[in-house]
């Protein structure tokens, strides 16, 4: 309950900024309704005293206001539709937003073992669903309580015990829903769950369609597709048929409620005790009212669905970053070179029961160029992500010209280290946007530089569009060795103090990595380089190589080509 409650709030928090846009909407629909509720009132005199009186003069000038309020309720209606979808948009785009930042802060691990389909869903559908419930359900609620207790109001000004038959199934409506809406939040999850499943499976398949297609798997793929389709719409019927019956019996007992109304006023009227324009008016009360009871029954039940959505987004919400900002960040001291210290860092990964790092250290002089090797699995990448503050050690500190990570602004602490990895990330868009990336302020010709600088002038010159030519999704309109010197101008654009290289010409031939050294050992030769590489020719000009081995780093004698083999 109490995590519930904490939901809310955080909800609230959203809805709160846009309380008089709300208030705006909220005004305009109260306005609408309230013109509608007029209408009825006066078909009373229009047919009591115009038709059956004879008086088409009054006739004229009633159906005159009819006709005026019906313009008035439409143009209200517009306005608030207006406001509504603005309100709402803005709700939505919060939310989303917020949920992304939250994502954002958090660390490799967790997306190691998250679903991107799945946080694609929660994204997308759970959060649209959450700001239906906090937009929907609060203006649906109140403009539904407004209406249908003005339209009993003037239902009971009218006749109070035709009143009281109007509303004597009411109570059964209520029961019939208590009993419905426990199953309906149930039955809600694994519909949620099963369009994650699918969603995970378009954005998994579809991002390694060449795998898919190169080991014949198109039809084993198209039918697991199937397979989940089944599922999804197995539970999706499910949920359906309930949540029809939520609906649809409280509908079927306010329907039912109209013929009572017209039996029981009907003999009123040919008894002589009632008018036939009280009970048109009467009617059309009734059938105002029959809006807001379905609409409110209708939000209760959703109401119960939109809670499974507001569950799952607070799973997300409740992921804790790895690490935190400091309060008060230091700066880098005046003239900082990049030295780096490893002090006894101890590191293990979550789940795991050895230490990938145990009491390592090592001293990076700044503006030196340090090789790292190592074999597969034996923390060199580990080292990059700790530099970068994706992780925090156990046991001891890292420092960056004599200060420790974890006192450092993050952002800047991570503009100043760039990292140019094996697996190459380019996102949908140009080279040119690509290579701007960590530097979105670079002008033209400060990105046609980094491009020459990581020999990308050949690749660009045969490009129909040059620098504006579409990489495709996830870079696959470039070579492997394309995309990474895309990654490597990059990196020289953002000009940071340290350049990591893992394995970054990894794939460019022998006689383009040693250009691209030469580029970068003169581009940065007052700047700290670390190069982790399997390959002699990478380490080729480094000042110092250290060894990652059985959770230390130890400095290795010898050339760097033995140090690497």
């Amino acid at each position: 309950m109490v995590s519930r409650r904490q939901d809310l709030r955080w909800l609230a928090a959203f809805v709160r900024p846009e309380r008089w846009r709300l208030a705006g909407v909220l005004l305009l629909s109260l306005a609408a309704s309230g013109l509608a509720l007029v209408q009825p009132w006066l078909t009373r005199p229009l047919i009591d005293q115009g038709l059956l009186g004879g008086r088409f003069d009054l006739v004229l000038r009633l159906a005159g206001v009819l006709a005026g309020l019906t313009v008035l309720a439409a143009v209200a209606g517009a306005a608030n539709q207006w406001l509504y979808v603005s309100t709402s948009a803005r709700v939505l785009f919060a939310l989303r937003e917020a949920v992304y930042r939250h994502l954002t802060r958090l660390s490799p691990a967790f997306y190691a073992r998250a679903r991107t389909g799945d946080l694609v869903a929660r994204l997308d559908g759970d959060v649209a669903d959450v700001q239906r419930f906090a937009i929907d359900t609060l203006l649906a609620s109140v403009n539904g309580v407004i209406v249908l207790v003005g339209a009993v109001a003037l239902m009971l000004a009218l006749s109070w015990r035709l009143a009281l038959v109007a509303l004597v199934l009411l109570p059964v409506e209520v029961v019939a829903l208590r009993a419905l809406r426990v199953r309906v939040e149930r039955l809600a999850h694994p519909v949620r769950e099963r369009a994650s499943d699918l969603m995970s499976f378009l954005v998994d398949t579809l991002a390694a369609m060449k795998l898919v297609q190169s080991v014949a798997a198109e039809e084993r793929e198209t039918r697991r597709l199937g397979a989940l389709h089944g599922r999804y719409l197995h539970d999706l019927l499910r949920l359906q048929a309930t949540s029809y019956a939520a609906a649809a019996v409280p509908g079927v007992l306010t329907s039912l409620t109209a013929p009572i109304v017209w039996l029981t006023g009907g003999a009123l009227v040919i008894d002589g005790r009632f008018s036939l324009g009280t009970l048109v008016a009467f009617s059309a009360y009734l059938a105002r009212a029959t809006g807001p009871v379905q609409t409110l029954l209708g939000v209760y039940v959703a109401s119960r669905r939109a809670r499974v959505s507001l569950g799952r987004v607070a799973d997300l919400l409740a992921e804790r970053p790895a690490v935190e900002p400091p309060a008060v960040p230091r700066a880098l001291p005046p003239g900082a070179r990049g030295e780096i210290r490893f002090e006894d860092v101890v590191f293990r990964h979550d789940g795991r029961e050895a230490d990938v790092l145990a009491g390592a250290s090592a001293i990076v002089p700044g503006g030196s160029k340090a090789g790292i090797v190592g074999v597969s699995g034996a923390g060199k990448t580990t080292l990059v992500d700790l530099l970068h503050r994706h992780y925090d050690p156990a046991a001891g500190r890292i420092l960056l010209d004599g200060v420790d990570l974890r006192a450092l602004d993050l952002p800047a602490l991570r503009r100043n280290v760039a990292v140019v990895a094996q697996d190459t990330v380019l996102f949908t868009g140009t080279i040119a946007d690509n290579i701007r990336y960590a530097a979105p302020e670079a002008d033209e010709a400060a990105v046609r530089a980094a491009a020459a600088r990581a020999e990308l002038d050949d690749l660009i010159a045969r490009l129909p569009r040059g620098l504006d030519t579409e990489v495709g999704a996830r870079g696959t309109a470039l070579s492997g060795g394309e995309r990474q010197r895309v990654a490597i101008a990059r990196a020289l654009l953002q000009d940071p103090l340290v350049l990591v290289l893992d394995e970054a010409t990894s794939a460019v031939d022998v006689a383009t990595q040693t250009r691209i050294a030469a580029a970068i050992d003169r581009l940065f030769a007052h700047r700290t380089r670390l190069v982790i590489s399997h390959r002699p020719e990478a380490l080729a000009g480094v000042d110092g190589v250290f060894e990652v081995d059985a959770g230390r780093v130890v400095a290795v004698a010898g050339d760097a080509r033995r140090a690497a083999r």
